[in-house]
């Protein structure tokens, strides 16, 4: 049996340490997960930490940021769930989005230039599985591709190797990445084995190590045992450490007691701020599989979606404060995800069923704040298979964070990702250097890409405007699949036409996507008869 198989099989994919900080159990990933292992090369009190959140269920992005100049199409698709437009909250410097009106939080930290909105994240032909759409985000796969390895694995396999053996050294003696809760992610698995190992008993993991000197029997099953007391061992030694830096912070902001993503945050600023060069952290919070009893029907500014926009938004705050208070602030930036967005229109049980495309939250100090996308184009009469047509590309905000906050160069890169996504400015003040921001936080009137005639019958023409470059045009369905790529090539600067032909398509509402470097836009086509 090859090692990465008696491990899987023998083991869950991470150690449960007991309930070390706040009532929480703490997982470190002992393994070779290339993130980790990149995050950790040379680090020292002062290196960035990346922190993901995770918001289980498919969240409902329309009604979290909401496209005020496109009002009357958004009340029109969700009636009896949209928020009234006197209770959404404003942006400085935009009167053309606001956020529900229980996010103030995230609103405070937006007005100070500390949270940047990326519109429309999703994939081509999306997959509305939890399970398959959470491996798809979790491994940074396409649609119909299956990868067993996490895109922060690779990462850190590229620059850890040889982990776990040796491990830990007096250069890196912390876990490499710590997963807060829940079970271990597909996004930590390396290439070789699972990233450490689970036991859900702190009882019987402590049994386990206490039984670490018996002899070790001359088999291929005794070397496998071997080298799992080795990497009991390690967590032994993560786990001291780990206490150690939660006692070094004695005194944090306040959270909120009665919510758990809160709590979860609470217990990263602790060990960043107790020294741990622990690279990576994943936090995460469930709920919001909103198929039904979304808002109250007397007001849709509260109920079941209300009450988790504010868990997520004062999380975030109190977090951001605390990092302030402790003096770290400069070291953190952090993303929230969900495995996909809802639907446009909403469902006769005041919720929304399984769809594409959401926004994306980036947080932090050193973030580049502002609304990067344009509103989501809702169709008139939108039905009920109309989804949100995707904007940018969820590999995308990982390549970013990699090459801007990790200063992860372009051949590695292509490694990780497996091939080449566009560069989104997310990071300013960072050591590898900020991209230009004026591409891509721009005006929504500005016409990058237009279609004539709109409505068409069989075909239309597609004007698009590139500034030179790889420049991409597609056609996607309400689905969010890739009906036709109508180019894919480098351009000079300046103004084309390619002509898409529909003969055959279904009717209906059909989406030109254009993208040239980092600028982005999606435009509504009409097929009718």
């Amino acid at each position: 049996m090859k090692r990465r198989d008696f491990l899987k099989n023998t083991l869950p994919a991470s150690v449960t340490l007991p309930a070390l900080i706040n009532g929480f159990s703490v997982k470190a990933f002992t393994g070779a997960s290339p993130l980790v292992q990149a995050l950790m090369g040379t680090t020292t009190d002062t290196d960035k930490v990346l922190v993901m959140i995770q918001l289980n269920g498919g969240n409902d992005g329309l009604n979290m940021v909401i496209p005020i100049e496109t009002y009357r199409e958004y009340y029109n698709a969700r009636a009896n769930i949209a928020i009234g437009q006197n209770k959404i909250l404003p942006l400085n410097g935009t009167s053309k989005t606001g956020l529900h009106p229980s996010m103030t939080g995230l609103q405070t930290l937006y007005n100070e230039n500390k949270l940047a909105i990326i519109q429309a994240v999703g994939y081509p032909s999306p997959n509305f599985s939890h399970f398959r759409a959470t491996d798809i985000w979790m491994s940074a796969s396409d649609s119909e591709q299956v990868l067993t390895t996490g895109w922060i694995g690779r990462y850190l396999n590229i620059e850890y190797p040889n982990f776990p053996n040796g491990y830990p050294t007096a250069q890196m003696p912390d876990p490499l990445a710590i997963q807060i809760g829940s079970v271990a992610s597909l996004a930590l698995q390396g290439p070789s084995f699972p990233m450490g190992m689970t036991i859900s008993d702190p009882t019987s993991f402590y049994d386990f190590l206490d039984n670490v000197g018996d002899p070790v029997p001359n088999t291929p099953w005794g070397k496998e045992l071997a080298y799992i007391r080795m990497i009991m061992g390690q967590t032994e030694q993560y786990s001291n450490v780990i206490r150690a830096a939660a006692a070094k912070v004695t005194s944090q902001g306040s959270y909120p007691s009665n919510n758990d993503l809160a709590q979860q945050l609470r217990i990263v600023a602790r060990l960043v701020k107790g020294g741990l060069k622990t690279r990576v952290y994943m936090v995460s919070t469930g709920g919001f599989d909103t198929h039904s009893s979304q808002v109250e029907a007397a007001d849709t500014s509260v109920g079941g979606h209300a009450k988790l926009m504010a868990r997520v938004s004062d999380a975030i705050k109190c977090f951001m404060d605390d990092l302030k208070g402790l003096g770290v602030d400069d070291r953190v930036i952090g993303f929230t995800f969900s495995e996909f967005g809802r639907r446009i229109k909403s469902n006769s049980s005041l919720g929304t069923d399984h769809g594409a495309a959401a926004p994306v939250f980036v947080f932090g100090k050193n973030v580049r704040a502002g609304i990067i996308g344009t509103n989501p184009a809702i169709p008139t009469g939108a039905g009920g298979n109309d989804n949100v047509p995707f904007q940018y590309d969820f590999r995308s905000i990982y390549a970013s964070i990699l090459k801007q906050w990790f200063c992860v160069n372009d051949t590695d890169l292509q490694t990780i990702l497996l091939k080449n996504f566009q560069n989104i400015p997310l990071c300013v003040n960072a050591a590898c250097g900020a991209t230009g921001v004026d591409d891509v936080i721009r005006g929504d009137g500005e016409q990058l890409i237009v279609n004539y005639p709109n409505p068409f019958v069989e075909s239309t023409s597609i004007t698009f405007n590139t500034k030179g470059g790889h420049t991409l045009v597609q056609v996607i369905d309400t689905m969010g699949r890739v009906v036709r790529t109508l180019t894919d090539k480098v351009y000079t600067s300046g103004t084309y036409t390619v002509t898409f032909d529909g003969y055959g398509a279904p009717l209906g509402v059909y989406y030109a996507r254009f993208q040239n470097g980092t600028t982005q836009q999606v435009r509504p086509m009409l097929k009718t008869r």
